[in-house]
């Protein structure tokens, strides 16, 4: 009999268990204006604050649902808990005063020891609150600030939270972005000073433990002029038979001649709708780089942006997508030139398998001051059978007409002549398809961060036995 072989789905074991949420405190399912003032109590909110949630509250139910993408229908908001809070009074730096079943279940992913072998800081926040923060002695000394937004929103950094808190996407954006600014809870601070080059990573986790709510957490990272930060953003969630939510917002400014790489592993469960918004804003000189894994969602939403303020701003996103059986994940990438002789560089990998549908959908905007700005988009989707599919929507608006722009798509499955060419030169089949699937991920998952987050090794390994096609 012929052997065959196939591409197993990533192995989901190390993360879907869970722990009962009976002892955590919960707002009531759905979104008045009542829910919002109590998140707002609750987080002990300065008044501009609960100010702030209650008009996106408004423009929540304003702004029509998009009609342009993966279908939603099955996302109530009526039925989702938007605050969660877990049985712990309040957040911990020192991991064995953590509760035994949240450090549980952090162990288990591998958090604690990554944070002691590669790691200058961690934040792990669990349903809606963080509840552990710490940062190596030596990366403080240095004028780093990491530390849960909340606490930065209340104390000494007020001020900057303020000046900066969704400025980069503002609750207007979409519904999902003001759903955001309405009942966020959560997230991390980062600021690193001029000039302070860090050489180990920080890194959050962001783990949904309980069942038919959603996860809100807000990032915010400035980069001073000169400086170089690594960050390293994790999530994950148990299955459930009920729709959970994560629609979490990102906003990265990245100061003249600086570097920010910001990598994001996202493996929530196929019950997940992965609503989540991220933004970078590059002065002069200055460079962001995402590298972004999806691999898990029922249905995502997903397009990390940069917008290139200052001449010779740079911006590179490399990314891989895998979806399987009951999945439509809709991904990619915008960027937004502003300045002359800004450049970017997009590079991304999906593979579908199962029935799972990938798109990808990417925005390059070049506009009338961005003279010598250069973009080059490059996107390649592999299916493994015949009843998944991919799809390629590249939108390009140049209003410069000095400016060098190219898109490139390859969409296919696995060609029988490259295997029927491997095998002649002394391959068995199930090595030769083995080959081309390992080759045409590798370009893209050589770049994830695994050598700091130990749970991440799990999610990309894509093993070869049974049949492909």
């Amino acid at each position: 009999m012929k052997e065959k072989t196939q591409i197993k789905s990533v192995d989901r074991t190390l993360y879907d268990f869970s722990y009962g949420d009976e002892d955590a405190y919960k707002v009531k399912e759905g979104l008045t204006d009542d829910i919002v003032r109590q998140i707002s109590k609750e987080k002990n909110d300065p008044d501009w604050m609960l100010d702030f949630r209650l008009k996106s509250l408004k423009l929540f139910y304003e702004t029509p649902v998009p009609n342009w993408g993966p279908s939603i229908d099955g996302l109530d908001i009526d039925n989702i808990v938007t605050y969660v809070r877990p049985n712990t009074e309040r957040m911990h730096t020192d991991w064995e005063d953590v509760p035994k079943d949240i450090k549980d279940t952090f162990d288990r992913l591998g958090i604690p020891q990554a944070e002691r072998k590669s790691l200058a800081g961690v934040g792990a926040q669990y349903d809606s609150e963080l509840v552990y923060h710490n940062v190596k002695e030596e990366v403080a000394e240095k004028g780093v600030v990491y530390t849960d937004i909340e606490s930065a929103l209340r104390g000494e950094y007020a001020d900057v939270i303020k000046e900066h808190f969704m400025k980069a996407v503002p609750p207007s954006d979409h519904k999902f972005a003001a759903l955001h600014g309405a009942v966020w809870s959560g997230g991390s601070f980062v600021y690193v000073p001029d000039g302070v080059h860090l050489d180990i990573p920080l890194q959050s986790y962001f783990r949904l433990n309980a069942k038919g709510a959603g996860q809100f957490e807000h990032t915010l990272i400035i980069v001073g002029e000169g400086a170089y930060l690594h960050f390293i953003e994790g999530c994950s969630a148990p299955k459930y038979n009920v729709a959970n939510l994560h629609a979490g917002c990102v906003e990265l400014y990245v100061g003249k001649n600086a570097t920010l790489r910001y990598s994001t592993i996202e493996n929530w469960s196929k019950n997940m709708y992965n609503l989540n918004t991220k933004r970078a804003i590059v002065e002069e000189g200055g460079k962001v780089e995402w590298v972004s894994g999806s691999f898990g969602s029922h249905v995502s939403y997903l397009y990390p942006t940069s917008v290139l303020n200052g001449e010779g701003a740079r911006a590179e996103f490399t990314g891989i997508t895998f979806a399987g059986s009951g999945q439509d994940l809709d991904t990619g990438t915008k960027v937004i030139h502003n300045a002359p002789n800004t450049s970017s560089y997009v590079s991304t990998r999906s593979i579908s398998k199962d029935g799972g549908v990938n798109t990808f959908r990417s925005s390059v905007t070049v506009n009338p001051k961005a003279v010598g700005s250069k973009s080059s988009v490059s996107c390649e989707s592999l299916m493994v059978d015949d009843v998944s599919r991919s799809d390629t929507i590249p939108a390009m608006d140049i209003r410069c007409a000095h400016a060098d722009i190219g898109h490139e798509a390859k969409i296919g499955r696995i060609s029988d002549e490259t295997v029927f060419y491997l095998m002649s030169r002394g391959m068995s089949e199930q090595e030769a398809r083995a080959l081309i699937v390992r080759g045409f991920a590798d370009n893209v998952s050589k770049e994830l961060p695994l050598e700091y987050a130990v749970e991440m090794n799990n999610l990309i390994s894509i093993e070869m036995k049974g049949s492909i096609g």
